[in-house]
């Protein structure tokens, strides 16, 4: 499916952001609104969503986490043997994804009062953590690394 929004003259003029304009592009905006949820940030690193899953019990609710993907997914028994009058509460089953920012991990789900709370924090590796770099005082240090790396080769 192709969105109405057109991001040929962005991905022209960068670099790296291909994924980002792939979802952008394929997300649903006119989609799927049920089952409702509420997305919250609790600090820089920590989130939550909480999603309204009333008449749904642990059971009933199965939550994937895979490849950057959070998928949710809900399915009542058809027929719990109850003689209904009217039914007004959406029985109906769900399925609801979620796409996951790099390093987002899903740390656990609660269910309460009808409300799935689900818990994700944000773990940057500490090989890609921003780390300060000194630049050296009024000696020449190039010279001096040129001449370590001459002498290991010398010694290789």
């Amino acid at each position: 499916m192709r969105s109405a929004l057109d991001f040929g003259n962005f991905r022209r003029s960068s670099v790296g952001f291909d994924r980002l304009f792939e979802m952008l592009e394929n997300s649903n905006f006119g989609g799927e609104n049920y089952p409702p949820f509420d997305l919250i940030k609790v600090d820089d690193n920590r989130y939550r969503i909480e999603v309204a899953v009333a008449g749904f019990g642990k059971d009933d609710i199965e939550l994937t986490s895979q490849q950057n993907q959070l998928l949710v997914r809900g399915q009542k028994p058809d027929d719990d043997g109850s003689n209904y009058v009217h039914r007004g509460i959406a029985n109906r089953s769900f399925e609801r994804r979620f796409a996951l920012a790099d390093h987002i991990q899903v740390r656990g789900a609660d269910l309460k009062d009808g409300m799935l709370a689900i818990e994700l924090v944000r773990e940057i590796p500490e090989a890609m953590k921003p780390r300060k770099i000194e630049i050296g005082g009024s000696s020449p240090k190039h010279d001096q690394i040129e001449a370590k790396a001459n002498k290991q080769a010398e010694d290789a």
